[in-house]
């Protein structure tokens, strides 16, 4: 392939609108095009880079013996009401009406659709278990739309689906998955950890992300070093100990007007560490308020709460309803004696605390002190409702937690029964009785773990790519085009890679060394050959790795240039 036959344009400008490495790599090196927020163009070097991640999806996939098909990004919103999630999914959803004023959505997600296709073709225990996959463009309405591929409009997801005949079934279909995308990861260069994560509204409770640690990332991982332990902050525990608070006291509550609202300003009014606080926040859980407490110097974690409420839909109270069920201003909520009946959760760690200063639910800027918890607070039950910070102790071997950032690329879920409940997913058993199938899902982000490769792997001259991945493995940067010896040299080396099965760019521009060398490192070919009649008549090419130091330049005669090649790409 000839660069000057080819649709690329670099920069050497980095994108107004990029905050992150790899944002800024994909625009420079000409990969993708941003057509509006949210929406991006892949030209043709990101199309092969795309293409290389599909391929190895694909093969994993069907080594597992999923089974591949297509169903339309266009679905009917019925499918989405017997579900019950046409309503959750709330404004994230592209929904539209045709001509016939029919609802319908352009896909974020495929559970309902795949569900209801393979029950109406699966009637027997002799058709399971069964795992189907497709590789479909998804759509979510993303509020804040940033960081290129990461969080668009519209991206490429592989998304798959088990059906079994029972619970043990399922737990087989979880862990083939999972061992299978661990093998996805490692082919496309990728440094993937598994953690433990929340189901959402998903289904089961069992499910693992795959997070590429990346300084950029929007995800919290807590990781124990010491064990291995790791999970998203939504559901990472710690050790904790009860009654951190401090020592016992006796004294009674006793009024405090305080002017300070915020636990900074609290720690400076009081004199006292912020352990010795108490945040109480107000939400409503399934439209009713409830209450939640943690200690001052931790907060609250909301997919934590909302579990131990059981509440589908969760939101933050607002200001009408913390008067209503406080009887205070904005920031004076506490657990003793709410204006209102509410449930009041607290954290474990505040379990026998003594001794605290909280909210105090009165009229005016008044806080409690000498708060107990046991003596004055009705609570309806203490659990781990918090969110695990850096330097925590780790719940499974006592070692420290420490925080990461995750780029999240793939997913895997236990669905159970809930979308086969449902949507009557049923099959006959040997003995002519009937049973539910079990489900799961899997997901890996096929376009976004392309960014997920340039934010992991890169440098200040441009983007690192691994071989497997990279939009050719090879370029040939020719220094002199218009002379013909060279050219046919080039051309031959051309030739001897692509029958080789190497795929191979040559640089054939009118431009200086300088323009093209940059432009190599830039887009990140892993291995460049640079022809030119000066070198040639020194008896040679030269030949570097895009990862190596520019003292590991090779010279080597041109007939050995592939081998070479090969030798390096297999390195």
């Amino acid at each position: 392939m000839k660069w000057s036959k080819m649709l690329i344009q670099t920069l050497r400008e980095n994108p107004g609108d990029a905050e992150i490495d790899s944002h800024k790599l994909l625009v420079r090196a000409g990969l993708v095009k941003k057509v509006a927020g949210g929406l991006y163009a892949y030209l043709p070097l990101g199309m092969r880079a795309l293409k290389k991640v599909q391929q190895i999806v694909r093969e994993e996939m069907d080594s597992t013996g999923a089974q591949e098909i297509v169903m339309p990004i266009l679905q009917p919103a019925e499918l989405w009401k017997t579900s019950g999630r046409w309503d959750l999914m709330g404004p994230n959803m592209f929904r539209l009406k045709d001509r016939a004023e029919h609802e319908a959505a352009l896909g974020p997600t495929a559970e309902e659709e795949v569900t209801d296709v393979v029950k109406s073709i699966v009637s027997s225990y002799r058709q399971l278990p069964v795992t189907v996959y497709q590789i479909q463009w998804k759509f979510r309405d993303e509020t804040r739309p940033r960081f290129g591929l990461m969080r668009s409009k519209e991206f490429l997801m592989k998304d798959a689906y088990s059906f079994d005949t029972d619970a043990d079934g399922a737990d087989k279909s979880y862990w083939t998955m999972y061992h299978a995308y661990e093998r996805i990861f490692a082919r496309c260069g990728l440094k993937a950890v598994p953690v433990q994560a929340d189901g959402g509204d998903m289904g089961d409770s069992l499910t693992h992300e795959f997070h590429v640690l990346a300084d950029a990332g929007e995800d919290g991982i807590a990781w124990c070093e010491k064990c291995g332990y790791a999970a998203n902050l939504e559901t990472a525990v710690a050790h904790v100990e009860c009654d951190a608070a401090g020592e016992v006291c006796h004294a009674e509550i006793e009024n405090a007007p305080t002017p300070a609202k915020t636990i900074e300003e609290m720690v400076k009014f009081f004199g006292v560490p912020a352990t010795k606080m108490v945040k109480t926040l107000v939400y409503v859980a399934d439209g009713k308020p409830v209450m939640f407490c943690v200690r001052g110097d931790r907060e609250l974690n909301e997919v934590k709460a909302k579990h131990l409420a059981g509440a589908k839909v969760f939101a933050l109270a607002d200001f009408a309803t913390v008067r209503e069920v406080t009887g205070a201003p904005i920031g004076y909520a506490g657990p003793v004696r709410p204006q209102a009946d509410v449930p009041i959760y607290a954290d474990i760690e505040l379990k026998g605390a003594t001794g605290m200063i909280t909210g105090g639910n009165l009229a005016g800027e008044i806080d409690l002190k000498n708060v107990s918890f046991e003596r004055d607070c009705k609570i309806a039950a203490y659990a781990d409702i918090s969110i695990v910070q850096d330097g925590d102790k780790c719940a499974k071997c006592g070692g420290t937690l420490a925080i990461k950032r995750g780029i999240e690329v793939g997913q895997v879920f236990k669905l159970g029964t809930k979308y086969s409940d449902a949507f009557k997913a049923v099959y006959k058993t040997a003995d002519l009785g009937e049973n539910t199938i079990v489900m799961g899902c899997y997901g890996v982000g096929v376009s976004r773990t392309v960014q997920a490769i340039i934010e992991q792997s890169h440098d200040k001259d441009g983007i690192i790519w691994p071989a497997a991945v990279a939009p050719f493995a090879v370029v040939v940067d020719l220094l002199d085009p218009a002379d013909a010896a060279v050219a046919k040299v080039a051309e031959d080396i051309e030739r001897a890679l692509e029958d080789a099965n190497i795929d191979v760019i040559v640089d054939d521009r009118e431009e200086r060394p300088g323009v093209k060398f940059k432009d190599a490192d830039l887009i990140g070919f892993p291995v460049r050959i640079v022809v030119g009649a000066k070198g040639l008549a020194n008896g040679g090419v030269e030949i570097k790795r895009r990862c190596d130091s520019k003292d590991k330049t090779q010279i080597v005669a041109p007939g050995e240039a592939v081998e070479r090649v090969k030798n390096l790409l297999a390195g």
